[in-house]
């Protein structure tokens, strides 16, 4: 007669391990979450010798048979003006909302996240930043349920124990919430967006080694009109990116790179030279595609008035 304790123990030790591996294949695939990840790469994950999957091919949730909870949720992909699905948002104390599959509470997609949830077992979330492309994001937490609005509350491992915050420090608090989910969460599908929209090109150089470019927001997340879209961003080389921040290289609403002036006039090495003043007047070498994902000029008139206000 088999042990239904030794049995459970089983399922427990192969879902930690899977988990491990999953999350451990991840990293590797996408370099630490610098690149996002396509479905057909996912299919290249083995345990124990063979495939398993670790999105659902139709579905947003993922609860393997084998496992006693769900091991991963997406967020499909969507172009501007497109609607997913469902629709996950932050909520007011700066963690993000993941919806349940239909209405019903015993639908098993959500008793697989609800028992995600009272395990507390790391999940996998995969973002859709294009066609078949996904930047994952983990681990992640369900930390409360939200049945009046069917929903599920998401956050990061840092941010998990704040959820329920019962002091004067409440807005402090919160406040580093919401940063640590835009830092943890956000940016990483900001980032993995711009890069697939900008071909992983330097929009001003057209340098293309994706360890040397960053997301860069055309006006920043701080501001009001900050909003973490693909026509907000531009891939920028870390040093167009540090001299665009700094108001010393600005672009045009046209699309035309600018030098302030004193840089101009200041005598240096190669890289003021080559780098910045060369890059005077041109225009940018490297735009989406598509013209939807291509730089909201409004916003770039915006911040290309803050560059001229130090020029």
């Amino acid at each position: 007669m088999t042990d239904a304790a030794t049995i459970r123990d089983g399922v427990e030790d192969f879902d930690t391990r899977l988990r491990r591996e999953a999350m451990r294949f991840l990293a590797v695939r996408t370099h630490d979450g610098l690149y996002p990840i396509s479905k057909a790469e996912l299919l290249d994950f083995e345990i124990d010798g063979s495939m398993f999957r670790l999105m659902d091919p139709q579905r947003g949730i993922r609860k393997p048979r084998q496992l006693a909870s769900a091991l991963s949720i997406s967020t499909v992909f969507r172009r501007k003006g497109e609607k997913r699905p469902y629709e996950d948002a932050v909520g007011p104390d700066g963690l993000l909302r993941y919806k349940w599959t239909g209405e019903n509470p015993d639908h098993m997609d959500n008793r697989g996240l609800r028992a995600a949830m009272d395990q507390q077992a790391p999940l996998i979330w995969f973002f859709g930043v294009g066609p078949g492309l996904f930047q994952p994001v983990f681990p992640v937490y369900l930390v409360a349920e939200e049945p009046a609005l069917h929903q599920f509350v998401v956050a990061t491992e840092f941010a998990r124990d704040l959820h329920h915050v019962d002091s004067q420090a409440e807005a402090q608090l919160r406040r580093y919430v919401l940063a640590e989910t835009k830092r943890r969460l956000h940016q990483p599908v900001f980032r993995a967006t711009v890069m697939r929209a900008y071909e992983t090109h330097c929009a001003v150089c057209a340098l293309g080694h994706g360890e040397l470019l960053d997301a860069a927001h055309i006006m920043p997340d701080s501001h009001e009109e900050g909003i973490a879209s693909v026509s907000n961003g531009l891939a920028l080389c870390k040093i167009h990116h540090a001299a665009y921040d700094a108001r010393i290289l600005g672009i045009t609403p046209d699309f035309v790179v600018e030098i302030r002036q004193d840089l101009l006039e200041e005598v240096d090495g190669p890289m003021l030279e080559h780098g910045l003043k060369e890059r005077h007047g041109e225009r940018l070498m490297v735009l989406p595609t598509s013209r939807e994902e291509r730089p909201d000029r409004r916003l770039l008139e915006l911040s290309y008035g803050r560059f001229r206000s130090v020029g």
